[in-house]
């Protein structure tokens, strides 16, 4: 007599095995080849838009502006080391980096060239904390994985130099390009889930206010319905686009929304290059072979309909090329395992500020590197109070003496820069003879057109505390309640 196991109820090597055979099939997916195409296309489109802002930075004086002028840069934890170059140092090195960036894009000396760009632009986002911006970071992730991807293996100098092109490289590459678009898209929808965008349309509402004098679509924003409408389809756009892509019947309609939307934004809004890398970042959905298409399509109406013969003429597509010899077994196990790392962190920086609680757009723990992409509007104003400990005498002094005006304003809305500059303050003030001293900020801030509220506690001498990543029990509580005089929908 046999008996028949029950169903639904698999023991431990059953189990196993499904997992064994999931893992095996992951595995295969990830190391199936594609065409290489989409990378290389990828590869020169990113790097002549860094070229393009590496000029930007040159012919608008923003070096000067945001490296050279401050006598003060506020650091990122732990990079208090980072300093800026001399003034002509920082002047070369824009300029050193608009040629990697070309390079990066031509594909020439690309292993040596496509490092020293993520080097050294990375370098410029950690000289200064009040310069971050969410495209400059995302444009140093692009960088690292197009560094340690082979986009220099077909449509490039590398490539006609060696006369060895390769047409095919592992899907895993182009899954972890549309991972990082995914996450950026995602998290920054993610980001409108609250009250003050979807019920108040703040802070879009403060700045479609000071856009109604704009020709065509200036005269809309006075309408007391186009704040609302605009911040929810932001909030659909940019928490649906990323499946819209992945749909191929969707794909090109989801593709012309994404022209759509930043176009607007870019027009509406000063963000600088981050509508242009998402614009082109979105193409990593297309079939990988959408590059090689294009061309094709390109060269039949270039060429002329028949031969010479009068026979039709058939348009061919490059011959194959051998496939390059594959990563050993430990190497492929070793580049797998790091991709999946580089996901979870993705996924991690973003979510951290969980680990904080309370409001992150009012006590920015959590907020950098997080894709919170226009989420608030911060208005504040921010003076020291410093007092002798040995003579109790007291000074009042304002950020502007050691501060641009980029810094100050930067500064005023942000707990840690407040107590960074505490900390340079009381190292002035020792260092003139003046120490030892207490450093206490009067910091009023408004968020999101709220009333103006306290930011830091005032009685706590910020000169002796200690940044660090834990919650920063010197910062108040967020105001409750909606923006004021701001009826919800």
């Amino acid at each position: 007599m046999t008996t028949t196991k029950p169903p639904g109820r698999a023991g431990p090597l059953g189990l196993a095995t499904a997992w064994s055979r999931a893992a095996a099939a992951l595995h295969r997916a990830l190391l199936r080849p594609v065409d290489i195409a989409w990378l290389a296309a990828f590869r020169a489109l990113f790097g002549l838009t860094m070229c393009v802002s590496m000029a930007r930075f040159i012919a608008y004086g923003w070096i000067d502006e945001f490296f050279v002028k401050p006598g003060f840069h506020f650091k990122y934890w732990g990079l208090a080391w980072v300093e800026p170059l001399s003034p002509a140092g920082m002047h070369a090195l824009f300029w050193a980096l608009a040629a990697l960036a070309l390079a990066l894009a031509l594909g020439f000396m690309f292993r040596v060239a496509a490092p020293l760009f993520v080097v050294g632009f990375t370098y410029l986002q950690v000289i200064d904390v009040t310069t971050y911006l969410n495209h400059y970071y995302l444009a140093s992730l692009l960088g690292l994985l197009l560094a340690a991807s082979p986009a220099h293996r077909a449509w490039s100098i590398d490539a006609l130099l060696s006369r060895r092109s390769e047409r095919s490289v592992s899907a895993a590459w182009l899954y972890l390009l549309r991972f990082q678009v995914g996450v950026v898209y995602t998290f920054a929808g993610l980001a409108k889930a609250h009250a003050d965008w979807l019920l108040h349309a703040q802070p879009l509402r403060i700045w479609l206010g000071s856009r109604t004098d704009m020709p065509v679509l200036g005269p809309l924003f006075t309408h007391p319905w186009a704040a609302p409408l605009m911040s929810w389809a932001g909030f659909l756009f940019d928490t649906s686009i990323v499946w819209l892509l992945l749909c191929r019947r969707l794909r090109p309609f989801a593709y012309a929304a994404v022209i759509l939307f930043h176009v607007v934004t870019r027009a509406l809004f000063p963000i600088g290059m981050f509508p242009v890398i998402m614009v082109l970042s979105a193409l990593v959905f297309f079939p990988p072979e959408w590059p090689r298409r294009l061309l094709s399509r390109l060269q039949a109406r270039a060429l002329p309909a028949r031969d010479d013969a009068g026979a039709p003429r058939a348009i061919t597509d490059e011959p194959a090329l051998p496939p390059a010899a594959p990563p050993s077994r430990s190497l492929r196990a070793f580049g797998l395992t790091l991709g999946a790392a580089y996901c979870a962190v993705q996924l991690a920086m973003p979510l951290r500020f969980l680990a904080y609680g309370g409001n992150v757009r009012w006590h920015e723990q959590g907020m950098r590197f997080s894709w919170r992409v226009m989420v608030r509007e911060k208005n504040g104003s921010v003076t020291f109070i410093v007092r002798s400990r040995q003579t109790g005498r007291t000074w009042h002094v304002s950020p502007r003496e050691y501060l641009t005006r980029l810094q100050e304003r930067e500064m005023a809305g942000q707990p840690d820069l407040i107590l960074q500059l505490s900390h340079h303050i009381r190292e002035d003030f020792e260092r003139r003879g003046r120490g030892p001293v207490e450093v206490r900020a009067d910091a009023l801030v408004s968020l999101n057109g709220r009333r103006i509220a306290r930011l830091i506690d005032p009685g706590v001498d910020l000169a002796a505390v200690s940044d660090g990543l834990g919650p920063a029990p010197y910062i108040l509580p967020a105001p409750e309640g909606p923006p004021p005089h701001i009826r919800p929908l």
